[in-house]
């Protein structure tokens, strides 16, 4: 097994001997103290050094870090896997030739389950509902005063010194005719991970923003044609959209709004609508649409809480993954980073992490 490079053994955070369980004052039983250097480092209230808020790849990648670096830790999750789940093959996952997001999601539990070796407890299945900050208190055998933490789920309550958000977001949906019955049958919403199936095709992009625009220019390395439509002018990047429809293979249409996505098996066409006062309908030929209509971070726990954009993204330090409140990290596509992938989600946790590390090592 490898080791952790650089890591002092005299840093490293050991679990005593069991203890007799002592409850907290939400009636929830405490583990075994926790020492550093010989030193008990919570008091009588605290449940746990780190909550992982998240499954996909941000929360997994924590949860190997945060046990391979003996941190009392819990992940809290719906489920493993995040977005992903959704795609039917994944080939950017490095170190991964293909793998379909079902068998990314068992992955990335294994993972965490393999290293987790009592330090790392796993809550699947529960929400977190809401989180609130306690009055600090001086944790036992250290001088300061520490921030801790109250986090709600919609099962039980659990208290910790630090969080890491690591919840991702979800896609907008098209929600007309036809979306639903064809999503995965030639309806994605992600390029990056379905892109490649499409080569030598005409396809079609809707949403005239940045993510749409690049979507695009990323498909015409490829595709045979692409058609981006938008239901308003374009506002992506004006130095994007001209760079974009420079290219020969294509064509983009605004205010225009799609009414219906028609098919068999596998999507055949779109039709859309031109903006009023025109109430003509087209119908293009095509074999692939790729959606890019916005997400939403899945971060209404959070509000209030920290601060986020005008979407709901968490405002970070992009050094070190850090909130502007003492004790929150966030990670992955919660965030207001500029790319939105699993690997840089992982990474990005696993930056969090070691931050999170040296905030809990005296």
């Amino acid at each position: 097994m490898g080791r952790c490079p650089g890591v002092p053994e005299a840093f490293k955070i050991k679990i005593t001997p069991p203890n007799p369980p002592l409850t907290t004052r939400g009636g929830l039983q405490k583990p075994s103290l926790v020492v550093r250097e010989g030193r008990e480092s919570y008091n009588s209230y605290m449940d746990y050094d780190l909550i992982i808020i998240g499954g996909g790849p941000a929360g997994a990648a924590a949860g190997v870090y945060a046990a391979r670096k003996q941190i009392k830790t819990i992940i809290v999750a719906e489920s493993f896997g995040g977005q992903s789940v959704e795609s039917n093959e994944i080939q950017n996952w490095i170190g991964t030739v293909a793998i379909s997001g079902m068998d990314l999601a068992k992955k990335l539990k294994e993972h965490v389950k393999f290293y987790a070796n009592g330090f790392v407890d796993i809550k699947e299945g529960e929400r977190v509902m809401k989180i609130t900050p306690l009055p600090p208190l001086k944790l036992r055998g250290e001088s300061e005063e520490k921030s801790i933490f109250s986090v709600k789920t919609n099962k039980v309550e659990y208290q910790t010194k630090t969080i890491l958000v690591a919840t991702g977001s979800s896609r907008r949906k098209l929600n007309i005719p036809g979306a639903k019955e064809f999503e995965g049958k030639g309806i994605t919403y992600c390029a990056s991970c379905d892109g490649p199936f499409f080569a030598g095709k005409d396809v079609i992009v809707i949403g005239g923003g940045n993510a749409g625009f690049e979507t695009a220019a990323q498909l015409l390395a490829y595709c045979k044609s692409v058609t981006l439509i938008s239901q308003y002018e374009f506002n992506a990047d004006p130095v994007t959209v001209k760079k974009v429809l420079e290219n020969s293979k294509m064509k983009a249409v605004a205010n225009v709004t799609p009414v219906e996505i028609k098919g068999e098996k596998f999507v055949e066409s779109l039709v859309y609508k031109r903006t009023a006062p025109f109430v003509d309908k087209i119908e293009i030929k095509t074999e692939g649409i790729f959606v890019e209509i916005g997400s939403m971070p899945a971060t209404s726990f959070a509000d209030n809480l920290v601060e986020t954009d005008e979407i709901g993204r968490i405002k970070i330090d992009h050094q070190t993954q850090r909130t502007n409140r003492e004790g929150i990290w966030a990670a992955g596509d919660c965030t207001d980073t500029l790319y939105h992938q699993n690997n840089i989600a992982a990474g990005d946790a696993v930056k969090a992490l070691e931050n999170i590390y040296l905030s809990l090592t005296p």
